[in-house]
């Protein structure tokens, strides 16, 4: 019974977690470019009393082993890198990413970092900036008479200034991608950090060589699906309920062990 008590204990935890990701993702289903998490578990070892195939006394074989799991564990958080649905907006700096794909921004500290969440603005200088400031890089500044931005799907940025009706180029998008975009690091912020376990970025020109395209006036949306975030709820506190009888089975089960009278 003490057994069964940590094994549906460990059910429990595992449970936990997948809660806690199921919440992280329903608070996120209306951040631009965010992508889900998916919680992975193993079970744990096994306790084996009789291996099959042992030979018995009588010289025969055993057909089947003997053997108790003992829970399971929390084995990984993966991020999903599905695409979200592009809305659109009324903010010409808005790029959404239709493909593969990630815009590369400067942290204060001067390393970079790369995010899909592409709802870009101008700075007082009128470089191209993130909502909280990062720069896009490498850096684009929209000069300030600048009547209007165009963006091609191939990331070059051009505008149309007074006097002159034609395109001037001022900057050129591009874009990095991963050969293990899952094993980036969250950094918060809509932000991924390089890890040894996502490979070493690689940048190119949106629309060649299997990058994505821009669109320009549209933001990609989180690929959280409310309706199958609440299914996996209800399946965690399905799952939590029943490990918790579990507990409840075994506890009563040593009650009864103690209360035993000769």
């Amino acid at each position: 019974m003490i057994r069964a008590l940590y094994t549906a204990a460990s059910g429990m935890e595992a449970n936990q977690f997948l809660t806690d990701t199921i919440a992280h993702n329903v608070a996120n289903a209306n951040t631009a470019g965010f992508k889900k998490d998916r919680a992975e578990f193993h079970d744990l070892f096994y306790q084996t009393m009789r291996e099959a195939g042992a030979t018995t006394l009588t010289g025969g074989q055993v057909a089947s082993g003997l053997r108790v799991g003992l829970g399971v564990q929390t084995a990984a958080s993966q991020k999903l890198f599905s695409p979200g649905s592009l809305q659109q907006t009324e903010n010409p700096l808005d790029i959404a990413i239709a493909g593969d794909g990630f815009f590369r921004v400067l942290q204060p500290d001067g390393t970079e970092a790369y995010s899909r969440d592409g709802s870009f603005q101008l700075d007082a200088a009128g470089q191209v900036v993130t909502s909280d400031g990062l720069l896009l890089d490498p850096p684009i500044v929209i000069p300030p008479d600048a009547l209007a931005i165009d963006i091609s799907v191939d990331g070059q940025v051009s505008v149309i200034q007074p006097g002159d009706a034609s395109l001037v180029n001022v900057g050129q998008i591009t874009l990095t991608r991963f050969q293990n975009p899952a094993g980036l690091r969250s950094l918060g912020g809509n932000l991924f950090g390089v890890t040894d376990a996502s490979g070493a970025p690689q940048e190119g020109t949106p629309a060649d060589q299997g990058f994505g395209q821009l669109r320009q006036g549209f933001i990609e949306q989180s690929n959280v699906s409310i309706v199958d975030e609440l299914v996996n709820l209800i399946i965690a506190q399905r799952a939590f309920e029943t490990n918790s009888k579990a507990v409840q089975v075994a506890d009563e089960l040593l009650s009864i062990t103690n209360n035993l009278r000769r």
